[in-house]
């Protein structure tokens, strides 16, 4: 397995302690509750304003990438433990709630992205096929952005079933890593934004299943993947000036 290097956790602390993406399944049950819009995984229509982007795309964008440059300059300084290798009880708890999310592999993977790009507009400048989508309603529809949902879902199968072949695992993070970094010159911070939606979203649909005890076995798996993503931006060369030059 990749070592992991210290500005890869220090970005970790900044962004659990300052802006929680990383959501457990407590905190996305009482946001829930608490009558926030959320997309559930069969959402009806309501044509309401509230399930429109903000008009003002171009300035929701740019403060969107000031805030992620903040995070990584407000973690600078930290030191913090990389997290530590999943237990046999936590591999077991994080396969057997994936067992139950992979059956509704398609749904689940179109409400992840669609919020990601939701919540996060600037996410969108990555996928020439939807960037200037800003309807959700079309989005879902988009053939596309189906496409890669489920890729993402595929892949996170894969590493899921290989939590037991750390080489396997490593493998499979090298080459996302080189991928997106490389080909998609995707900034980083955009791994730890999608981890926190993918808690999200998991933890309100699956609440049967998803635990806190079992979010938490999910959101140490998901810090562990950024780390390893995070380590092959680092060996391809990838940089501050880089990221922020895209």
């Amino acid at each position: 397995m990749h070592k992991f290097n210290e500005s890869c956790v220090d970005l970790l602390r900044g962004f659990a302690r300052n802006h929680r993406l990383f959501f457990t399944h407590t905190l996305a049950q009482q946001r829930f509750r608490g009558g926030e819009q959320r997309f559930s995984l069969r959402r009806k229509k309501t044509g309401g304003k509230g399930n429109r982007f903000p008009s003002s795309l171009t300035r929701k964008e740019t403060y969107t990438r000031e805030k992620m440059e903040r995070m990584q300059g407000e973690a600078e300084g930290d030191h913090l433990e990389r997290p530590s290798p999943l237990t046999d009880k936590e591999r077991v708890m994080i396969q057997d709630s994936w067992a139950k999310v992979y059956e509704n592999c398609d749904d689940t993977g179109v409400a992840i992205l669609v919020r990601l790009f939701v919540n996060f507009p600037s996410s969108r400048q990555y996928f020439s096929q939807f960037k200037h989508i800003e309807e959700p309603e079309e989005l879902e529809r988009s053939a596309q952005l189906r496409k890669h949902a489920n890729r993402v879902m595929n892949g996170l199968n894969t590493l899921v079933e290989s939590l037991d072949n750390s080489e396997k695992v490593a493998s499979v993070l090298k080459l996302l890593g080189k991928a997106h970094a490389l080909r998609h010159k995707v900034e980083p911070v955009y791994f730890k934004i999608l981890s926190g939606v993918i808690l999200e979203v998991l933890g309100e649909a699956f609440s049967e299943v998803v635990t806190p005890e079992v979010a938490a076995a999910w959101t140490k798996l998901l810090a562990t993947i950024y780390c390893g993503i995070n380590a092959v931006y680092e060996e391809v060369g990838w940089s501050k000036h880089s990221s922020s030059s895209g």
